[in-house]
């Protein structure tokens, strides 16, 4: 370079800053040199010598797009389409998330953290991946400096298409629910999006997107695979707590409030069209609503395939899209990148009639998100839709190739491309998309079929020059140490997590509780079972808090009959995902019920005969489970409340009740004299708000039924149809329901959000 003012390095990487332009950042392993035209600079990334209109920053992206696309091999596109199975930073030595580094586990090979696995080389050498998929970081600093290695490797490749990395949700307090496989590492804390809902202000939700965004990149993570948008229909569903709740109204304003945040870069930081060095696309899902599976089942497993529209209400799912993430009020416009869900919209098909998974429908993906719609971003299927499915109904691990079991791989690939799909989920090899190719080549020709590749290629294209990464993928570990989890953030984290607090019951106003008052907490008993993934997990008896920090705020006893009053903590009722292989092993069908009450339930009034199912599919074709029973996993959460109530001997006992479902509660509350619901929150906001440090503002965002009974008649599709408990103070659980000190909150929230709801009587 001519000036020397205009460069800087950063280990290997090398700056160039443009005047009044972007500033670039290159690797001086990968080589790729830097370009001057009209005194400005340029990276060449094909390393041709020349300035091509992809290289040129001046130019519109899209613009740039078509003409990289126009340069790339079929092999480069079908590698574009693919996105990562799950990548830990560093690769654990077993289990889902292993990797080997020379061959090695991590523990024996002696590569840093930071490292790149053998298995990511060969994805993104042999296979031109560029799209992956982060779980674990050990650091936001090793997080960084494995960011700057990735890139540094796909720059050095090809025509130096950059990474585009993304991660699942990683900001909730509990690291340990089922879809929160990217928390760790030092990252500001806020509420399960469904306690984002339960503020029942955007405002927090849009805060929580910019803030996050802002993590997010400097993690090197460019991509958000949310938000999860279905609405939550039946409330049996174990996805519950990862959506905004059941309102069709309320999840669009939240889904239009979260990609606002997570998409918009503003001032200095923005490039074009709200597009910036803060934006990170936002990948809303699960188009078309994956909140009405059958009895509550899940389809993530084969039990759970259908999604069924009992009450005919399938226009209610798509409003959190066509309202909310197609409609933001920021300039970039919609989220630029929908996920189908796994399931079967049974009978939703009026063009063709198929009933096959939804990213397989032509009529879902081509005629109603595309062409009705409009929709025009990057459609990625759930991961691992294209792999063949296990033999056990209720293994997380299974393909998911839903309604089209019988094709091969390449010919759900084929399928897929046909209908509309731009990107394969969890799929890291080249193989069956080359194969699906010169499927279309075949029937449609070679020049349609390069077209439609390429129509693919200039959308996932977009999603990355839009964010800059062209020019400057890299990072500087150390301004990523300062800006993941800085105290600006987890301050705003924090103030989130305080208002979306639930107080359901407040008998005799016994909250807050005075400080130094003597407080009893039980230990909390957990019973042996299995993680989502099917490995065992031991049973405990443990604290269910920190007393540590418990005690910076009363005086903690151990001992009921000097306490003042009780706390105990319990989760909603967990029996499971309605199918039991011990069930099928016994000549049963293996279908079982889903409670939603601590005490073992037995479905009388379950339906008689199910709704979905398919003769060709080699399943039960009835998956009634009418007169069965089931037993929950945590049924000594009740046994310790009443166990505790009858200590105390009449001094107040509260609850605390972490919810991801709504549940019964009757079966607890008359005994009991205050239940405070949070949806993950720290221990320390949950203090604050005993406390009387901070008011309870959080409302329901959806119903708490009454019985079992009402959850069985309950239509799978449709909102506000159940009839919910009301405790021993009048109080009735429903939708936008919640008390602070004053008693049952009235304001501008409730009252914009309840006007308008008809419930479903039956």
């Amino acid at each position: 370079m001519k000036n020397n003012k205009t460069t800087g390095t950063t280990e290997q990487i090398v700056y160039v800053h443009n005047p009044g332009g972007p500033t670039l950042g290159y690797s001086k392993v990968s080589g790729v040199g830097i370009l001057e035209q009209d005194g400005l600079f340029f990276k060449d990334l094909n390393r041709n010598g020349k300035l091509d209109p992809y290289e040129d920053w001046r130019l519109p992206a899209k613009e740039r797009a078509k003409d990289l696309a126009s340069r790339m091999s079929i092999e480069q596109i079908a590698g574009l389409m693919l996105y990562s199975r799950h990548q830990a930073v560093p690769a654990a030595s077993g289990g889902w998330f292993a990797g080997t580094y020379n061959g090695q586990p991590y523990e024996a090979s002696g590569a840093q953290p930071w490292d790149l696995t053998d298995e990511q080389k060969a994805f993104l050498e042999n296979d031109h991946l560029r799209h992956i998929l982060i779980t674990t970081v050990e650091s936001p600093e090793i997080a960084a400096r494995w960011n700057n290695q990735v890139q540094a490797f796909a720059e050095g490749s090809g025509l130096g298409i950059p990474a585009n990395n993304s991660s699942d949700p990683r900001h909730s307090p509990d690291s340990s629910a089922e879809f929160n496989a990217g928390s760790g590492g030092k990252i500001s804390m806020w509420p399960e999006p469904l306690g984002l809902a339960a503020t029942f202000d955007p405002a927090v939700t849009r805060k929580f997107g910019e803030v996050a965004s802002k993590e997010y990149r400097a993690l090197g993570i460019t991509t958000a695979l949310s938000p999860q948008v279905d609405i939550a229909t039946d409330p049996r569903w174990f996805r519950f707590n990862g959506t905004f709740g059941e309102d069709p109204q309320l999840s669009a304003d939240m889904a239009r409030a979260y990609v606002d945040g997570f998409q918009n870069s503003e001032g200095e930081r923005e490039l074009a069209e709200g597009w910036g060095l803060d934006s990170v696309n936002a990948m809303v899902k699960h188009w078309p609503g994956g909140g009405s599976g059958e009895a509550g089942r899940d389809a993530h497993f084969g039990c759970g395939k259908y999604a069924v529209y009992p009450g005919g209400r399938f226009a209610d799912h798509l409003k959190p899209f066509i309202d909310g993430a197609f409609k933001l009020e920021g300039k970039t416009g919609k989220a630029s990148a929908v996920m189908p869900y796994y399931t079967i919209s049974f009978g939703q098909d009026p063009v063709n009639g198929e009933n096959v998974g939804n990213s397989y429908n032509a009529y879902l993906i081509r005629d109603l998100l595309r062409d009705e719609h409009g929709y025009d971003g990057v459609v990625c299927t759930d991961w691992m839709i294209t792999a063949d499915e296990s033999a056990s109904r209720d293994s997380f691990l299974s393909g998911k190739s839903w309604g089209v079991e019988h094709l091969t791989v390449a010919e759900r690939h084929y399928k897929l491309l046909m209908a509309g799909v731009d990107q394969f989920g969890g799929n890291n090899e080249i193989g069956p998309v080359l194969e699906a190719y010169q499927m279309g080549a075949a029937e449609h020709g070679e020049e349609w079929m390069r077209a439609r590749f390429e129509a693919s290629a200039v959308r996932l294209l977009l999603n990355m020059f839009r964010l800059g990464l062209f020019e400057n993928p890299y990072l500087e570990p150390n301004h990523s140490a300062e800006i993941v989890g800085c105290p600006e953030f987890c301050k705003a984290g924090y103030e989130a997590q305080l208002k979306s607090v639930a107080m359901l019951k407040n008998k005799n106003n016994v909250l807050p509780l005075a400080r130094k008052t003597k407080l009893y907490i039980p230990k909390r008993f957990i019973a042996a079972g299995k993680d989502w993934f099917g490995n065992p997990t031991p049973e405990k008896l443990e604290y269910p808090m920190s007393l540590d920090v418990a005690a910076k705020y009363f005086t903690i006893t151990e001992n009921p009959e000097e306490a003042d009053a009780a706390l105990v903590f319990i989760e909603n009722p967990k029996s499971g995902f309605g199918y039991s292989q011990e069930d099928r092993d016994r000549g049963g069908s293996g279908y079982v019920p889903i409670s939603l009450q601590y005490k073992p339930y037995t479905a009388e009034t379950a339906r008689e005969v199910s709704l979905a199912g398919d003769p060709r599919d080699s399943d039960i074709l009835n998956r009634s489970y009418r007169g069965k029973s089931v037993r929950t996993h945590n049924e000594a959460d009740l046994d310790m409340i009443l166990k505790t109530v009858d200590a105390m001997k009449g001094k107040p006992v509260i609850v605390s009740m972490l919810l991801s479902n709504p549940a019964v509660v009757s079966e607890f509350e008359p005994y009991v004299d205050a239940i405070v619901a949070n949806f993950g929150i720290q221990d320390q906001a949950l203090l604050d708000i005993l406390s009387g440090d901070a008011e309870p503002s959080g409302l329901l965002p959806m119903q708490m039924p009454a019985d079992m009974r009402t959850v069985e008649l309950q239509l799978e599709d449709v909102p506000h149809d159940m009839d919910c408990y009301k405790d021993s103070e009048n109080h009735v659980y429903d939708f936008a329901f919640g008390l602070n000190w004053s008693g049952v909150i009235d304001d501008e929230r409730t009252r914009a959000y309840r006007q308008g709801i008809t419930p479903n009587k039956r």
